[in-house]
């Protein structure tokens, strides 16, 4: 079994030196595995070393023949990749067999977005003299408000709310702190759940900090926030495919059809490469054209 002797020492190199989630490197880890199955079931390798990029273009188009989608297949060669530079480092391996590999061109969808007037249609079907009413008025204009991923929505702390300066200290992957501002409509909510409801809670021990909690004083699951706007949209009347990541697009869009610096909006979502944020650009074709022509010297 070739994969024995590395993967622990792989997995330490993701976790201490990448900073990568525990889901991240699971995917990682997982994807190896499946090119240690490969080579187990053709019997051409035994050891790392003898890996070649001829192995492993052929185990790229058995996953291809087996159905895998583009993007599962990039994740893949991105595992792969990482791993065989890890052995170059570690000096286990003298040439990277994955330096000729190609990420499988992948087609950038449109994220789904909402309009202001259907985010607000949201809000308003929310039964406020329910106990949860106005916890999940603020979760909503929390995510548009701040364009937070679901699992930073859930992390978020009493302490990381600096209501004075109105920011807050979000925690993103791979652990990465950002400051968000955060407006006066979700700190209002968020004071009135506050302040309201959340202190009629019996709190469980180690979740005293935490924001945003369920029933029982524990912190909220991401599934149920899933939920949440799963049943709000359909009291609401959307046809929408929505979820809390919904909200974080939203937002960004909104941000950029208002003419907001692509940096800045970067910042914002803590996307670590502009690439990633560039995608809403191309969600206000008439923002862009207007910029041309008031900006270009040919236009």
């Amino acid at each position: 079994m070739i994969h024995n002797p590395y993967l622990q020492s792989f997995r330490n190199y993701l976790k201490l030196e990448r900073s990568l989630s525990n889901n991240s490197i699971d995917a990682y880890l997982s994807d190896l595995n499946k090119l240690f199955q490969y080579f187990e079931s053709t019997g051409e390798v035994r050891l790392v070393k003898d890996v070649t990029s001829d192995h492993l273009k052929l185990f790229i188009s058995w996953i291809n023949e087996l159905g895998m989608l583009p993007s599962t297949q990039a994740r893949v060669v991105s595992g792969l990749k990482s791993f065989f530079s890890f052995l170059m480092l570690e000096e286990i391996i003298s040439d990277d067999p994955s330096a000729l590999l190609e990420t499988p061109r992948l087609v950038r969808h449109l994220p789904d977005t909402l309009e202001t007037h259907e985010i607000n249609a949201m809000i308003e079907v929310i039964d406020a003299s329910k106990p949860d009413g106005m916890r999940n008025k603020a979760i909503l204009e929390t995510l548009y408000g701040c364009g937070l991923r679901v699992s930073e929505l859930i992390n978020l702390k009493i302490s990381d709310v600096f209501e004075d300066n109105e920011f807050i200290r979000v925690t993103g992957k791979g652990n990465k702190e950002r400051l968000v501002p955060i407006g006066n409509i979700a700190l209002k909510y968020i004071n009135i759940y506050l302040q309201e409801t959340r202190v009629h809670l019996s709190i469980k021990k180690g979740f005293e900090d935490y924001i945003f909690l369920n029933r029982t004083g524990t912190r909220l699951s991401r599934i149920s926030v899933f939920s949440i706007i799963k049943t709000l949209a359909i009291k609401s009347g959307l046809r929408k495919s929505i979820s809390p990541h919904t909200f974080r697009h939203s937002f960004a869009t909104h941000l950029i059809e208002g003419g907001a610096d692509l940096r800045a909006v970067q910042e914002m979502l803590g996307h670590s490469s502009i690439t990633t944020t560039e995608i809403y650009t191309h969600l206000d074709r008439d923002y862009l054209k207007g910029v041309i022509t008031e900006f270009h010297s040919r236009s």
